[in-house]
């Protein structure tokens, strides 16, 4: 990979040129895209770690994203600066470090945008549901046969919802659901769109036994195949000779700057709610293996007794709030060596881990993991939330999905309760469908004429080609109407769900 390619400046749709007062760069226009966002403005109301938290000093998926766009812009700088003063790279200069230190500024304000309600928690009530509705629902097919949903979609459809991911989402929002001029969303270039992509596998090629990074989870739908492609193709990250598709190297610095804020955040926040203390922290790094004279346990011991010695009232939770700010500096440092001594095999694509996972930082890491999920995640408050939210959920996929599962085909029956959570649902959304439900439509008919054309094909031979390519269209059209119900949902607010769910249920 070179970084002439990694920074590509291609888009789906060409972009104007017209105004000579604008002299912002295309990595700077995307900036200002992401910013400017409804999808951006509506993470201040999803979760971070604490679902529908009314307290403003916990952080909400925004302020996160700010703090990551902070230190991914921190952590560019550095490894530029590194990169050009030790002559690392002859083709990377101060042109491309001001671009890496943008792309990443972006790609970090926009990482979590596909995540629904709920954050990760929501993603599994999605996963779970689907399995168990796909595998057991009956639907007819075009002909009007009774058949289960599941032998209607093809498997990469199936997987597609079944490993429901809010990275894929992302992708998904950026690229075609900010319908704000045409359906090519965003129109962001394709060097911040792959730094997006964390898993440039599908749905089908999940493998987390692989040892490598970039499959374990699913990076895109079918629905978005071709805008995967064009970007990997443009971008010099997939490799036609040996047909590998690898991670982009910005990738792993989004990575890292989205751990160190996710990790310290939620014990700060936790530390705030009182869900832990000061002690709990020192125990866990004793747990872990810290003492005296490894610098992230002293630097606790120190901040506490500096409180001590100023006359602080609340000595714990200084130390504890200072010690969090110290070691995001000193994992931020980690994280540039990093990715400084293994530049070579990121730079090849044979980088197989995170940043965070081998070097000094990873213990601690491991440590902050732990006590997030010790003190918080498992906590009974949190569960009972986490268990409310499952239910909203759940609910309104029933509901919307029954209403839209004969939408816009032959079977559609005029059902007014159908009809009214129809009308609840987004129309930019439904607009999107329809857009890409007529493209896919009209394609395979352009197929179908043109075989029918090319093999001369009369009687039974050309009914059963047409009921072929009848029933791919069906089916498709199937699997994007559930997409659309998806798109709803994940692009619901945390306090928009329960007021939806609340006047539905006939609470509110």
């Amino acid at each position: 990979m070179n970084w002439k390619n990694l920074l590509s400046i291609n888009t789906r749709r060409a972009r104007s040129r017209i105004k000579a007062s604008d002299i912002r760069n295309d990595f700077e226009k995307d900036y200002h895209r992401v910013i400017s966002s409804p999808s951006f403005r509506r993470l201040q109301d999803k979760t971070q770690a604490f679902p529908l938290e009314e307290n403003d000093f916990v952080r909400t998926r925004l302020t996160h994203s700010l703090e990551v766009s902070s230190f991914a812009k921190s952590i560019a700088q550095s490894i530029g600066k590194r990169i050009i003063e030790e002559k690392i790279d002859p083709d990377f200069g101060y042109e491309e470090l001001n671009a890496i230190s943008t792309i990443l500024s972006s790609a970090a304000l926009i990482h979590d945008i596909g995540n629904p309600p709920f954050g990760h928690f929501g993603e599994d009530t999605i996963r779970m549901w689907f399995s168990n509705y796909i595998d057991k629902t009956d639907i007819k097919d075009f002909n009007g046969e009774v058949k289960k949903i599941k032998d209607l979609l093809t498997p990469q459809m199936i997987a597609d919802f079944e490993n429901f991911e809010g990275n894929a989402q992302a992708i998904r929002v950026v690229s075609k659901l900010h319908f704000l001029v045409d359906e090519n969303g965003m129109n962001l270039t394709y060097a911040l769109l792959n730094t997006l992509i964390k898993y440039p596998v599908s749905s089908q090629d999940i493998d987390r036994e692989s040892g490598n990074i970039k499959d374990k989870k699913m990076g895109y739908f079918l629905a978005e195949e071709d805008v995967f492609l064009d970007v990997v193709k443009s971008t010099g990250t997939y490799d036609e000779k040996e047909n590998k598709i690898y991670r982009h190297p910005l990738t792993f610095l989004l990575e890292a700057a989205d751990d160190i804020a996710y990790i310290t955040a939620d014990v700060e926040d936790g530390l705030k709610k009182k869900y832990l203390n000061y002690y709990n922290l020192e125990n866990a790094l004793r747990e872990y293996g810290f003492e005296d004279g490894d610098i992230f346990y002293d630097r606790l011991i120190k901040y506490k007794e500096e409180a001590k010695k100023k006359g602080y009232e609340s000595i714990h939770n200084y130390a504890a709030s200072r010690w969090i700010i110290s070691i995001q500096g000193l994992i931020i440092k980690d994280v540039v060596n990093n990715f400084i001594s293994n530049y070579k095999e990121i730079m090849n694509g044979t980088f197989t881990k995170a940043l965070l996972e081998d070097g000094r930082s990873s213990r601690i890491v491991k440590m902050l993991k732990y006590a997030s999920r010790k003190y918080i995640f498992e906590s009974k408050k949190n569960n009972q939330m986490e268990l409310t939210a499952n239910i909203m959920i759940q609910f309104l996929l029933e509901k919307f999905v029954d209403s839209i599962i004969y939408y816009d085909t032959k079977f559609e029956k005029d059902n007014s309760v159908h009809k009214k959570y129809r009308i609840i649902l987004s129309e930019n959304q439904k607009y999107v469908y329809h857009v890409y439900a007529n493209d896919f439509e009209n394609k395979q008919r352009a197929k179908l004429e043109a075989k029918i054309d090319e093999e001369k094909l009369e009687g039974n031979k050309k009914e059963r080609l047409e009921q072929e390519y009848e029933n791919k269209i069906y089916n498709y059209k199937l699997y994007l109407r559930l997409l659309l119900v998806t798109d709803y949902i994940s692009g619901m607010t945390d306090s928009y769900i329960k007021t939806t769910y609340q006047e539905l249920m006939g609470i509110k």
